[in-house]
Parts: structure tokens; sequence; C-alpha cells
């Protein structure tokens, strides 16, 4: 196998509001439009039109993810404000309704909405995606099938996203919950090589319900633009830290399962019933209560789930000189609970209203 260079890129989505009364606001064009003298084709807009989606480039270290986050974080801010506007980092909007929103008038958005329908009007989520760079594409399938019981890990520590139109949904992401919503969610039986995803996808294809691979919203998948794995399962982190720490959780699972492949460690697949019923959990509690370890599929508390995720990856990460920074930032979220966890405590001092505020706070980093 050719050494990996193992580059890494995140996405994050944006929620575009009003300064004054946190509603959505369906003008992510024209901030778009501004940004774009900064950062050019690294902000767009997404299906809805009050998000607003950024792209790293292509990085190779957790300082450059981090620079990138907050370089990018800061401009779209400045944008939106020149605009009477400001973005949230959240997993949903904590109450504002989707009712009378409207999809970005553009093409693919709009088969999507003629295909799927409400499905599609009721998107108004907001995720974190993370790209690691595998140059053999049957070996990242093959990476793919390994990464599968650590993804409710990744997911609880992600969670962002209690509140759903102005209503404590008691769920740490219920942004898990409308995306599920979609036919082409969850996360893939174990496939074993590039053909047989490859076959999989020609067959959802033939079904008709999807349009092109592009429409396979897995938990994780080859993405169908770049040569990467794609984790999709977190919801977009309050701060930069949180997709920092995301980010390098990420790739160090990626190494080393890459690693275990290259000398054929044998794996044990857990069946995809009990990955299902994972990831309802971590979606349902977060860090804030049971998670299934991992492994052997039993209910444990999530600082035992998350502490053998990095039992699992701390030789990786000690070899990459990044221990040091993802289990601090680890620890501090454990310490400080999950973004959902901070929503419902900002929800006790004031209502949503003070949710909003204090996320508005969070979501873009101080200068200096």
């Amino acid at each position: 196998m050719a050494v990996e260079a193992f580059t890494v890129g995140v996405e994050e989505e944006f929620h575009l509001v009003d300064a004054k009364t946190f509603e959505l606001q369906p003008a992510a064009e024209p901030v778009v439009a501004a940004v774009r003298e900064h950062v050019g084709k690294q902000a767009q807009p997404e299906m809805l039109a009050d998000q607003i989606e950024v792209e790293t480039e292509i990085c190779h270290t957790l300082d450059e993810v981090r620079a990138e986050l907050t370089r990018l974080r800061r401009h779209v801010a400045e944008a939106a404000e020149a605009q009477g506007r400001c973005i949230l980092a959240s997993g949903t909007h904590p109450f504002s309704s989707f009712e009378g929103q409207r999809i970005t008038r553009k093409q693919r958005y709009l088969m999507l909405e003629h295909d799927y329908q409400q499905l599609a009007r009721e998107q108004h989520i907001c995720g974190s995606h993370v790209h690691v760079g595998i140059s053999d594409s049957d070996v990242a399938v093959r990476v793919m099938d390994r990464t599968r019981p650590w993804l409710a890990v990744l997911r609880a520590l992600g969670a962002n996203s209690p509140f759903w139109q102005g209503d404590d949904t008691g769920y740490a992401s219920y942004r898990t919950e409308v995306f599920d919503r979609w036919p082409t969610t969850g996360t893939p039986a174990p496939l074993g090589s590039r053909a047989a995803f490859d076959a999989l996808v020609d067959a959802l294809l033939a079904t008709g319900v999807m349009r092109d691979a592009g429409a396979l919203y897995w938990d994780i998948r080859p993405s169908a633009r770049y040569a990467t794995l794609e984790l999709r399962v977190a919801d977009v982190g309050t701060t930069v830290d949180e997709d920092v720490m995301l980010a390098g959780l990420f790739r160090s699972l990626v190494r080393r399962c890459h690693a275990d492949v290259e000398k054929g460690v044998p794996v044990r697949h857990p069946p995809p019933e009990v990955v299902r019923l994972a990831r309802w959990r971590a979606a349902r509690d977060g860090l804030e209560g049971n998670l299934l370890d991992p492994l052997e599929g039993r209910p444990v508390p999530a600082r035992s789930a998350v502490a053998r995720l990095l039992d699992f990856v701390s030789d990786d990460l000690e070899a990459h000189g990044e221990w040091d920074e993802v289990s601090d930032l680890v620890g501090r979220q454990l310490a400080h609970g999950s973004g959902a966890r901070r929503q419902r405590a900002a929800a006790e001092r004031g209502g949503v209203a003070e949710v909003v505020a204090d996320l508005a706070a969070r979501t873009v980093p101080p200068v200096g």
C-alpha cells in the first residue's frame, strides 16, 4: 500500500439569523456573495435559504484545521453582521419553525424538494463533516467497515441539538432524528471492497429513489467528490474547539483502522441492528447518559465508551504528536458537557432566548 498523507478537511453548516430577534433569515445568498470576496468558494449556500456552509482548505495538522475554521467563521460572521444578521452553530435552531422558510433556488436542491417534498423542507439542521484522505478506494471501504463500532461515540461527543421549534425534545442530538427521515441514511453494513460498495450504489440508483451517489447520506461514506472518507455523524460544534476535537479523533480512528487493514488484524463486526441501536442511544443521551460499549454492545456510562475510543486510538495519537491536544479537548467536553447540555443550561437561565444568545456569543471565535 502507498504511504498515506491522511489529510483532513472540515465542512461546517450554520443557521443564519436576525441579529436582534435571532429568528431564521432566508438570506444566505447575499451573505455568501459578500463573504466570497475573502474566502471564494469556501463559503456557499446550503439546501435551505437560511443556511450557510463553509469548507476548509486541505489541512495536514490540527493547528491548520483550527486556523481555517477560525478564519472562515470570522469572515462569515462579519459579512452577516454587515447585513444585520449573525450565524449560529447548532444542530437545530432552538425555536424557529421550518414553516415559511424556503429552499435555495438551485437545481439540485429544487430536485430534492420535488422528490422528497415535506421531508426536504424540514431540514433546518446543521452538521459538521470531516474528510480524511485515503488514496486507495478499496482500502478506504475496508477502513470504513472497521470504523462502524466507534461512530456512535463520535455522535455523542458532537451532540448539540436538544431543541426543536421551542421545545426540549429529550434528545441530545435531535438533528439526527430529523436527518434520519431521509431513506438513504444510517450506518452501512460491512462491504469489504470498493467493488461491493459500487455494486450497492448501482443497486440503490436502480431503485430510482436516489438520483446520484451524492444522495447517499450514510454516517460515513467514501466521498462522491474527493478521495476521502467522510464522517457525517456530528452536529456542528458551537465552538471551533469542538470540531477540531472531532477532526482529530476521526482522523486518528481512520489511521488506526488503516494500520489494522495493512496488518491483517482480525475484525469482529457488530450486527447492523446493534449499530443502529447504538447510534440511536447516542442521539438520545449524548454524553449525559449511557452509550453502548463499542465492542461489547452493552450499556455503559458515556465516559466509559469515550475512554474506550481514546484507548483504541491512543498509540496513534501519541505517534503523531496529537495525544495531548486531542485528549485535552475530549477531557474538556466531558467536564463541561456536550453542546446539548450547555444549551439546556442556558435554557434554565433564561429560556430559549438565552439559548440563542449564548450560541451567538460562542459561535464566532474572539480576536486575540
